[in-house]
């Protein structure tokens, strides 16, 4: 195989922005590595074996993170749905959902870890700074996504009924929400899977969940009970996934 020399260029440049990013983070410090290494194997071990007789406080602690992720959700596509038809330009005009998007933009740029810092001074700890977090995530994430499913909707078939004279209303229920059906679902249950991972990590800043635990013993190094923490999170996760995957596949069949 035969390379061009302006393809091994732009290789070669890619390749040492690489390699000039690791340096400056440190990665081919040896001394810095073998002693990370070191510390990352000791804690590995005393992370066993797993202290299950907190198993009972954290199934409690897991069922709130789910409630966080599913309330977020709900609500968080409660106002994406309409905030997606404002923004998508075949829907709103090009004015309305200019303002629409970039209200939408600076939303998705604070992440929702942050926000649930900001609702936790705002409302204090537990499950509800957490629950308003992903909810006000799950708006900027899920309304982008929507207002690009509905401006893929074929312009023929939206010319076609603006030309009997329905209204804008009608369009909406009739041709907008129908044809865009799958993606709307499909990406609501993804919102969700992210949401259940997210919530575990709300814990880490008080904002209710099985994170909240974990947190703890990391901080009184009660490593074992962490491992046991994990262990369920991740038990969960998967379970959750596998469900989720299974009702969006029929959803969508």
């Amino acid at each position: 195989m035969n390379f061009s020399r302006e393809s091994i260029l732009r290789a070669s440049i890619f390749l040492a922005i690489i390699i000039y990013l690791a340096y400056s983070i440190g990665f081919f410090d040896a001394g810095r590595l073998a002693r990370g290494s070191s510390n990352l194997i000791i804690f590995a071990a005393d992370l066993f074996p797993p202290d299950f007789g907190v198993t009972g406080t954290l199934l409690y602690s897991i069922l709130e993170t789910i409630q966080m992720a599913l309330l977020g959700t709900a609500l968080g596509f409660t106002a994406a749905l309409p905030l997606g038809l404002l923004g998508a330009r075949n829907v709103s005009g090009s004015s309305i959902s200019a303002f629409v998007r970039l209200l939408l933009g600076a939303i998705r740029t604070i992440p929702a870890l942050l926000w649930a810092i900001i609702f936790v001074v705002a409302f204090g700890l537990g499950p509800l700074s957490g629950t308003l977090g992903l909810a006000v995530y799950s708006i900027g994430y899920l309304s982008k996504l929507y207002y690009e499913a509905f401006e893929a909707v074929d312009q023929e078939i939206i010319e076609a009924v603006r030309a009997i004279g329905i209204s804008r209303f009608k369009e909406v229920r009739l041709v907008m929400l129908p044809e865009s059906m799958n993606h709307i679902l499909s990406q609501l249950f993804f919102m969700f899977e992210y949401n259940v991972r997210s919530s575990a990590i709300l814990g880490f800043v008080g904002a209710g969940g099985i994170g909240y635990y974990m947190i703890s013993y990391i901080q009184l190094f009660q490593y074992q009970r962490l491992t046991t923490a994990i262990i369920l999170t991740l038990a969960v996760v998967l379970i959750i996934d596998l469900l989720s995957s299974r009702i969006r596949d029929r959803f969508l069949s």
